[in-house]
């Protein structure tokens, strides 16, 4: 210590102090002569069960408010599928903050997902073929080979491979094998969470289901294994009995509570390839693990007390979901075949088989449609292989505004009135815009000479910003929501769209709301900590126990000394 004051000599008060005369030490009083006070300090010890047991009931508390968390962070933020609220719940009385008549739960609710992209070997070193530690077989041969004279030589080659590629190798190797297996729980949380929590009626995932199209048929199938198995763990293939008929199955809205664990899956750029580079043989193992690529139901509502006005009788309004492969729509393309079948089954759907006039169309599809650059995080962008290759598309960001108008036009319906909304993947930070355009054509403008520079066309907005032609009543639109990933990177999210028969306005109405999970560090942060504080609790009980046998074997051994 600093300074001028006296320095004080210390005395540590123990639990066994040495003792004199029969005294402790610590016990003994300073003799009469003493002129030097002592500052005494006790000796503190802490039993090895203490300190365990003090951490593990230091750190329950968060690990508990953790847990509880992430299995219930559906709760937390409040995520639910929109209500529906028919015209009469616009109405508000006084300053009320909320709609006179309350929302009730939508007959359809589909729960959507965005490119999982499952990995697999393919993302190990060597494509997971790579051998572990080849310097200690090699070592072993030379050995072998020139018996325990090359043992030195070859061992001072040999460490330096095994510290220097080696053990590099193996860490890489092992640290993305914990990596895809900690991703598949990560993904298959999320979907068993917000399924059991938010109570679907449907649901699908658009698009990109894995990580590559470029793998071969045994990595395609174990992904795909991975795919049922783990992350989507419960959900079910939809039947082909469903997917392959040669017409529109039509079912009852609700009557198949199946249709809960079934799950809808569109085809994207990593499952089947481009336009450039898309063949049968993708097309065919796609369909084997999951479903066709082209395929469409109708969903008619339940509901006898809904009466056509025209004819008087009772009608039932059908929700008409088209599943599209949107891979090969633009060109050029390596499987015309391929190519036209999607082009005829768009056709078809869109322009030939008509529903009725109080049906609504939800279009699954991958690729988003056109949109100016600035609107969505991706832009317009397409690339293309070189001639050598077939100058396919190589790649692709949105669909061509030929074909995006072309899909546009068919979901509205030739009386520019049809209810419509697109579900798509592709851009993993996710987008929600509105497409709009005038719902009667310029006659006029038609019949004048300058007809040739009327353009009836589309315009695009982001969905938060277009209110206004929403509700411009000389307008049409299709709201197109491109679905945010699930992965990790993009907080595990997950969309819920709602879609219900509006009694009053005699049509179809749609809403859609997301969840998000967190990052994926969080989902390995409370799991690991979950495992630490268990362990600080085992530990602690052990070595309780272990003291408390060793605590009358020490009084023992005491006694005996002091006979």
């Amino acid at each position: 210590m600093s300074g001028g004051g006296p320095h004080l000599p210390i005395r540590v008060l123990g639990r066994a102090s040495p003792e004199r005369n029969g005294t402790p030490v610590s016990h003994q009083k300073l003799s009469a002569n003493s002129s030097t006070p002592f500052l005494e300090i006790p000796c503190l010890s802490m039993r090895t069960s203490d300190l365990f047991l003090t951490l593990f009931r230091f750190f329950l508390p968060p690990v508990i408010i953790g847990t509880v968390y992430i299995y219930f962070y559906p709760f937390f933020q409040q995520c639910s599928f929109p209500e529906a609220r028919h015209a009469e719940a616009a109405c508000y009385f006084g300053d009320d903050a909320k709609a006179a008549v309350p929302g009730e739960l939508a007959p359809f609710r589909l729960l959507v997902f965005g490119d999982p992209q499952l990995e697999g070997h393919t993302s190990l070193p060597e494509h997971g073929h790579a051998e572990l530690f080849p310097s200690l077989r090699r070592l072993w041969s030379h050995v072998e080979r020139d018996g325990l004279s090359s043992f030195t030589a070859s061992l001072s080659e040999e460490s330096i491979r095994f510290w220097y590629q080696d053990l590099p190798k193996a860490f890489r190797t092992y640290h993305k094998k914990l990596d895809l297996w900690g991703n598949d729980l990560y993904l298959a949380h999320i979907y068993r969470t917000i399924h059991w929590y938010t109570n679907p009626t449907h649901v699908a995932v658009l698009g990109d289901l894995l990580g590559s199209q470029w793998i071969s048929d045994d990595e395609f199938i174990g992904r795909s294994e991975r795919f049922w198995d783990v992350v989507f763990r419960g959900g079910k293939k939809v039947p082909s009995l469903i997917t392959d008929a040669s017409s529109s199955r039509a079912e009852v809205l609700g009557a198949n509570p199946k249709w809960k664990d079934m799950v809808i899956t569109v085809p994207g750029n990593h499952d089947i390839g481009y336009a450039g580079d898309i063949d049968e043989q993708r097309i065919a193992r796609f369909e084997y693990m999951y479903n066709r690529v082209n395929w469409d139901i109708r969903f008619a509502l339940n509901d006898t007390t809904i009466i056509d006005p025209a004819s008087l009788q009772p009608s039932s309004p059908e929700l008409r979901l088209i599943m599209l492969n949107s891979m090969n729509l633009d060109g050029p393309v390596k499987a015309w075949d391929l190519y036209q079948e999607s082009v005829d089954f768009l056709n078809h759907k869109l322009y030939h088989d008509l529903p009725s006039a109080d049906s609504a169309t939800i279009l699954l599809t991958h690729i988003p449609l056109h949109k100016e650059p600035g609107i969505c995080v991706d832009g317009p962008f397409v690339d293309y292989l070189p001639e050598h290759q077939g100058g396919g598309i190589k790649e692709q960001n949105h669909l061509s505004m030929h074909v995006s108008e072309r899909i546009l036009d068919g979901m509205i319906g030739p009386e520019r009135s049809r209810k419509a909304i697109i579900l798509n993947g592709h851009d993993h930070a996710g987008c929600d815009v509105y497409h709009s355009k005038q719902k009667a054509l310029d006659l006029e403008a038609l019949q004048s000479e300058d007809a040739s520079s009327y353009e009836d066309k589309w315009d695009a907005k982001q969905y938060a910003r277009s209110q206004r032609e929403v509700m411009d009543t000389s307008l049409t639109g299709v709201r197109e929501v491109t679905v945010r990933s699930m992965m990790g990177d993009f907080g595990g999210n997950a969309g819920l769209l709602s879609a219900w028969w509006d009694k009053e306005t005699k049509e179809w109405k749609f809403d859609y709301d997301s969840c998000m999970f967190g990052v994926q560090h969080i989902w390995w942060a409370v799991h690991i900590l979950d495992l630490v504080v268990l362990g600080f609790g085992i530990a602690g009980v052990l070595f309780k126990v272990i003291e408390g046998l060793s605590s009358p074997q020490r009084t023992t051994e005491l006694k005996k000394k002091k006979q």
